[in-house]
């Protein structure tokens, strides 16, 4: 892919691991050939540094951007802040004016505290739960970043977090007596959660509200109440989730309130923002205990926000993206069930994912990923959905999808061999160490 393929390779001689994050690096996608670098974005319209434009139909970098790329209402608010002053020895309003808008969105809320990306909103929130319930045990059900509290469930016996987003995560450089902090559940087992609790010293249960799928049999109130009976700070990780099926936290919709929140990637539509919230007689905790940094304070991250909730609110952005979310998984249904392919859709409609139910799985995603990017689409087995994705460029990807997966059958029907199909190696499907 010239231009980006070469500065990836130099890339990988200067930054361990060759960038900031898993989920972007070509080797996710297409090893050797993904554009691996942008120099504009529009929409959901994406152009590398050879000048080729792309139509973003995957991760929409990672679902920051549920209003597209470089929305021109929130761009505006952001190019005044630039005019008038990032940072100075003062603090910016904005802070003040969006934690109160979270409060009016969370009204069981009392108190804001904003940092700039997901690991650090989990971090303060573990940090502010454990002070506020003077306890050290926490129970965890999701992904929740790749700080030290986190990945010392690996030190535990097995792979404690494989089941949670990312299997084989080596806990290295985590000091050890971080070992029996911290205990993993799985999603809708709350057997496991109380028998966690009933043999470890809990203070805290911080949990993802959903992923893949929705609570059964009362799952999310039966974890509240036993975090009210064992006066446990239950934390709602909505970093992900938030804004996507309600105007704030995906725990609307089940009617149960947690005693934090966190919000991130959707809330400044592509600018650093997180934002963690909760009652007031938890959050105050963070008083008895440090927790500052010198970028929380800059100005773009609240103006950004500030912006990205008006026009979501006014659009209402959320109900958008899951039919948009609903239309790409009719699309990958409606092909496969032409093509006699056999997938497996999961996700919320708009952080939608499939996998293809074959041994060969991994190299039909490398193939259709390659054969995609030919027809001009930044495509794989993830989609998440931005009010940009209009219906004219979903009937275009829907048909090109269709002759892809003609490919793959012929593959499936050993017609043709995928491996000689491959123009490069197999993507990897998790955290693998780079060469």
């Amino acid at each position: 892919m010239g231009k980006g393929q070469d500065l990836y390779n130099k890339a990988k001689q200067l930054i361990p691991g060759g960038n900031m994050l898993l989920s972007k690096r070509p080797e996710m996608f297409l090893p050797e050939q993904w554009p691996s670098y942008f120099s504009k974005a529009k929409g959901c319209e994406v152009w590398d540094l050879n000048g080729q434009k792309f139509i973003d139909m995957s991760i929409m970098s990672i679902g920051t951007n549920t209003l597209g790329y470089g929305h021109p209402e929130v761009d505006e608010a952001v190019q005044k802040t630039i005019v008038a002053g990032n940072m100075s020895t003062l603090n910016c309003p904005e802070e003040v004016y969006l934690a109160e808008k979270l409060i009016e969105i969370n009204p069981w809320a009392d108190m804001v505290r904003f940092a700039r990306s997901g690991g650090e909103a989990n971090a303060i929130a573990v940090r502010i739960a454990r002070a506020a319930s003077s306890k050290d045990g926490v129970a965890i059900c999701g992904y929740h970043g790749w700080h030290d509290w986190y990945l010392s469930t690996n030190l535990n016996d097995g792979d404690g977090l494989a089941g949670h987003l990312l299997p084989g995560l080596d806990p290295a450089g985590v000091p050890k007596n971080l070992k029996n902090t911290v205990f993993p559940f799985r999603y809708n087992h709350f057997e496991e959660l109380l028998a966690i609790v009933e043999k470890q010293d809990i203070g805290v249960i911080k949990m993802e509200v959903m992923r893949n799928f929705g609570p059964v049999d009362d799952f999310l109130q039966k974890v509240r109440d036993l975090a009210d009976q064992k006066n446990i700070v239950l934390v709602f990780d909505e970093c992900t989730s938030g804004f996507r099926e309600t105007f704030g936290g995906i725990f609307q919709k089940y009617g149960v309130t947690p005693d934090v929140a966190m919000f991130g990637k959707t809330i400044g539509n592509g600018y650093a923002l997180t934002a963690v919230v909760g009652k007031r007689d938890v959050m105050e905790a963070a008083q008895k205990t440090f927790i500052s940094s010198t970028f929380w304070t800059e100005r773009i991250g609240p103006t950004a926000a500030l912006a990205t909730l008006n026009v979501m609110e006014r659009v209402k952005s959320w109900e958008q993206i899951t039919s948009i979310g609903n239309t790409m998984r009719s699309i990958w249904s409606n092909s496969a069930n032409l093509h006699g392919i056999d997938i497996s859709i999961s996700g919320i409609p708009s952080l939608s994912t499939y996998s293809f139910n074959y041994e060969d799985g991994l190299k039909y995603k490398t193939l259709l990923t390659q054969e995609m990017l030919k027809k001009g689409f930044l495509a794989s087995t993830n989609f998440y959905a931005s009010i940009s994705h209009e219906y004219h460029l979903m009937e275009q990807y829907s048909e090109s999808l269709n002759e892809v997966y003609a490919v793959i059958r012929d593959c499936i029907d050993q017609k043709s061999n995928v491996d000689d199909l491959l123009n490069g190696p197999v993507c990897h499907s998790g955290f693998k160490r780079l060469n």
